[in-house]
């Protein structure tokens, strides 16, 4: 505070006085402790309301059941519940009155057949006609008891429920992106020397956008640093082999970087991988593993190609019995099969999105869900909106809207989900080696800023659409 003699703006007198630089005004050496002290209060108001509403925030946190639109969902499913065992009441009650009346007839029938038997017993007065009626008459109340019920239940297409939807009035944060890519690895045509790639798989792109590659026909990991003109080898590398250093066609890698390990799907020795310090260790063995996923509680997902299963480990006890979370009831195209999975996203809630190659879809199995349901495709090989071509690389976003490489068709999908069809984000303009072109899209990734990554397969680079 600068010093000077002038008017201090709380006792009016003139005096030395010493500038506020928050507030401008000058105060005498009496009255700048009282400024102090107010500026202290009101700092300590601030705090405490802060303090305040990171308890608020705390108790949310630890108790999440509390929020209004739960309560209203809860509310919902009270109601909603109400209805249906009051329908279920009703027809209940319909059901044992009509199957009553039904007995009570046959009942009726048995009755007067009874009477005739005693009347004829009674009388001892009867022949072959008498009792051929009598079993007639026995056989046709037996028949008509062991009918099928005249009764049956009909299902509503209407529903008589309110259905319930979350609209969100948050916007996406990601819509657009610009069609003209950027090559950000590889593009230097087919070949092993580090600035060229080869078929490349699956990619990685960590918080720094390194991106780590799948290089499948150079049988190697390699990591493209930020804005490096080559990559460098840190998997494999050592030729086509089943050594514990080289690797056979790897599909796919997911680098953990609390641990700097890598995890790769050695596809072609059929077995998942893990490479930390130049040290190698089989983690799952027996597995054609084409697609790799890991979810935030600590388990690792493979997609089995050939049992058309998605399997669940727990992260360091492999040698324990694999889970299977989708498929495994083989090969076909009903909604608890798959035939052929590719890659893999596993969301917060444990829900399993696969690409399922050759039924040209891409499904979603909910945790502990017995079946799948199609997300996206599901219609038949071909390039319309509501198509796919063998997808393979995806991600969902925080919307759960599902971006899939769509293979054949040379394009980038996105779907939401519940929608019939989806919409191209990138790609789309017919097979070629344009920056607006892509020549077999395998998988797919995002950075922090939106951007997006294509692995190129048959033009051997990686492109970035920009946000």
């Amino acid at each position: 505070m600068a010093n000077n003699k002038r008017k201090c703006f709380t006792c009016h007198r003139e005096n030395n006085t010493y500038t506020c630089e928050g507030c401008s005004k000058r105060f005498c050496a009496t009255h700048i402790p009282e400024h102090q002290q107010r500026l202290n209060e009101e700092l300590n108001h601030i705090i405490d309301h802060y303090n305040k509403f990171k308890q608020t925030i705390n108790e949310q946190k630890q108790n999440p059941h509390d929020l209004s639109l739960v309560n209203q969902i809860n509310q919902w499913e009270i109601n909603s519940i109400e209805i249906i065992q009051q329908k279920a009441e009703e027809c209940r009650e319909l059901v044992i009155k009509s199957s009553q009346t039904f007995i009570n007839n046959i009942e009726h029938e048995f009755n007067d057949l009874n009477k005739q038997i005693q009347q004829l017993q009674k009388e001892n007065d009867f022949n072959e006609i008498s009792l051929n009626d009598l079993r007639n008459q026995l056989v046709e109340i037996t028949e008509e008891f062991n009918k099928p019920s005249n009764i049956s239940i009909q299902q509503n297409s209407q529903t008589f429920i309110s259905d319930i939807s979350i609209i969100s009035s948050k916007k996406p944060k990601f819509t657009k992106w610009k069609q003209y890519a950027i090559t950000v690895a590889g593009g230097n045509g087919r070949g092993e020397e580090l600035n060229q790639l080869k078929g490349l798989a699956g990619i990685f792109i960590d918080k720094n956008k390194n991106i780590s590659i799948a290089d499948y026909y150079n049988h190697r990991i390699v990591e493209w640093k930020y804005n490096a003109k080559q990559g460098q080898i840190i998997a494999g590398g050592n030729g086509q082999g089943n050594r514990m250093d080289q690797l056979n066609y790897p599909s796919n890698v997911i680098v953990d970087q609390q641990n700097h390990s890598i995890i790769i799907a050695d596809v072609g020795n059929a077995r998942v991988i893990q490479w930390m310090n130049q040290k190698q260790q089989i983690l799952i063995d027996s597995i054609l593993c084409w697609g790799l996923a890991m979810d935030k509680h600590g388990f690792l997902y493979c997609s089995d190609w050939l049992e058309n299963a998605v399997k669940r480990w727990k992260m360091g006890e492999y040698n324990d019995e694999r889970i299977v979370v989708a498929g495994g009831n083989g090969q076909g195209n009903q909604l608890n099969q798959l035939k052929n999975p590719t890659f893999l996203f596993v969301d917060e809630n444990q829900s399993v999105y696969v690409s399922d190659y050759h039924n040209n879809r891409v499904m979603k199995w909910r945790k502990d869900a017995k079946a799948g349901t199609i997300v996206a495709g599901g219609n038949g090989h071909g390039r319309n909106l509501n198509q796919l071509s063998c997808p393979q690389g995806l991600i969902v976003d925080d919307f759960g809207r599902i971006y899939v490489a769509d293979f054949y068709n040379h394009r980038v999908m996105r779907w939401s989900e519940g929608k019939e069809e989806g919409e191209i984000i990138v790609g789309g303009n017919g097979e070629g080696n344009q920056s607006n072109q892509l020549n077999l899209p395998r998988d797919l990734s995002f950075d922090d800023e939106g951007n997006l990554y294509v692995t190129d397969y048959f033009n051997h680079r990686i492109q970035k659409f920009e946000i």
